[in-house]
């Protein structure tokens, strides 16, 4: 048998590098792990230098090794974000050696495409009907609103895992699935209302938006924030594009339905029940819905509970200081400074992408009820209802990745750097422990 060509060599182990790219990107990572786990391998591999250029949907890479070079384009499809998967490739990116060779790896990483999902079908479902009856309860929600929250949150992610498992149109499948739990929120909560004593005087859009949180871009969003944050610009913008077409198909689904029902633009305040009880009532509710998020996402156990206790204490510890008059946007950032600090520092115990651990526990914080405002104002043709519900939403959303941003900068070293290297970042307690075992 002939022996390989260096370019040949060369072309071999460029495309085992971009197969490691490829699947941190569709698990929905930003471009910085993307980049720091395909420089991993590429070191492993022998190659001696690596270039690369990551956006939603492609890598461009070009390596160097052997005297020659290889420029490669991989396109991939739009993220589906499955946690576990992440942690496992964050795993093998760590425990590669050098000598490893590109059979090797594919093998590896062949593996870790055959992993099961770890939550059947309907677990997933179930979580994220607490998730969204925990958000309704948080947005000033009463048990009725929640419930119905939930089973409608419930019957529009069947509807979208069933109808993902047919690779349609991403954009179609997310209005489908607005427009069906958004239908069933509002037939549960007239049916609760006509047949409780006690009824329901209104259906506040906070509760109804609750129903399709499900459908948040959190990924996209926290990621895109993050990427621009290092002026990654080419990731962070196509990321925001693509939150902001999901956002509005979303949007459109549930407008149909209010306007349909007749739903009114209002304000819920807050419950009138002992501050004690509201107290904990929220710690319940920030848990529960932390943890259905990070479920929904396909998160090992321990991690969405370890996700979960970060962000219950980051929300309740925002809900309080603006029930004393403190500042929404001061409050959105600093909360999540705490949440990326407090994920900072049990990434230093735990081998679990911080990512993992911080968009679940930030998804809670998100500004639904203005955000909705802000659409409806924009299809009515309403500019001001428009601009100050849309600058609002905009704001809070802001606030919330400058304070992961801010974290991160203050936790990792190489945030502070203007250019990194990737096959030479720094490591966390955890991922030294892993690589003496590996050793």
């Amino acid at each position: 048998m002939a022996e390989l060509t260096p370019a040949e060599i060369l072309a071999e182990k460029s495309d085992a590098v971009c197969r490691m790219g490829a699947l941190m990107l569709t698990s929905g990572t930003g471009s910085y792990r993307v980049k720091l786990a395909m420089g991993r391998v590429a070191a492993a591999l022998g190659i001696e230098q690596l270039e690369a250029q990551v956006s939603i949907n492609e890598i461009v890479a070009t390596t160097r090794a052997h005297g020659t070079f290889r420029t490669q384009v991989v396109e991939v499809p739009v993220p589906h974000v499955d946690a576990d998967r992440l942690e496992e490739l964050m795993r093998l990116s760590l425990q590669v050696q050098p000598g490893l060779t590109a059979a090797e790896l594919q093998a590896r990483l062949k593996a870790v495409v055959a992993r099961r999902a770890l939550y059947p079908r309907l677990v997933i479902v179930g979580a994220a009907a607490l998730a969204c009856g925990a958000f309704a309860f948080l947005n000033n929600g009463r048990w009725t609103e929640c419930l119905a929250a939930a089973l409608a949150a419930a019957c529009g992610k069947y509807l979208q895992v069933t109808l993902g498992r047919f690779r349609l149109n991403q954009l179609g499948t997310v209005a489908a699935a607005s427009f069906t739990a958004c239908l069933v929120f509002m037939l549960l909560a007239n049916l609760l209302g006509w047949l409780l004593p006690s009824g329901l005087a209104t259906v506040h859009v906070a509760a109804f938006t609750s129903a399709i949180l499900f459908l948040v871009p959190g990924f996209p969003l926290i990621t895109a924030a993050l990427d621009l944050a290092r002026f990654d610009f080419t990731s962070g913008v196509s990321r925001l594009m693509f939150t902001l077409m999901i956002t509005l198909a979303a949007s459109l689904g549930a407008w149909s339905i209010a306007w349909a029902f007749g739903l009114p633009v209002s304000i819920m305040s807050p419950p009138k029940i002992d501050e004690t009880v509201l107290f904990l009532l929220r710690l319940v509710a920030s848990f529960a819905g932390v943890v259905g998020f990070a479920l929904t996402f396909n998160t090992p156990l321990r991690v969405a509970l370890t996700a979960a206790g970060i962000g219950t204490i980051a929300n309740v510890v925002r809900l309080t200081a603006l029930d004393l008059g403190a500042n929404n946007l001061l409050m959105a950032a600093l909360a999540t400074t705490l949440v990326g600090l407090l994920a900072g520092s049990v990434n230093q115990r735990i081998l679990a992408p911080r990512i993992t651990l911080s968009v679940p526990a930030v998804l809670i914080m998100i500004p639904g009820a203005s955000t909705y405002r802000a659409m409806v104002g924009l299809i009515n043709g309403n500019a001001m209802s428009t601009l100050v519900n849309g600058m609002t939403a905009v704001g809070i959303v802001v606030a919330l990745a400058a304070g992961l941003a801010l974290a991160r900068m203050v936790t990792d070293p190489a945030w502070i750097t203007a250019r990194p290297t990737w096959t030479a970042m720094p490591g966390t307690r955890a991922q030294r422990e892993l690589r003496r075992r590996a050793g």
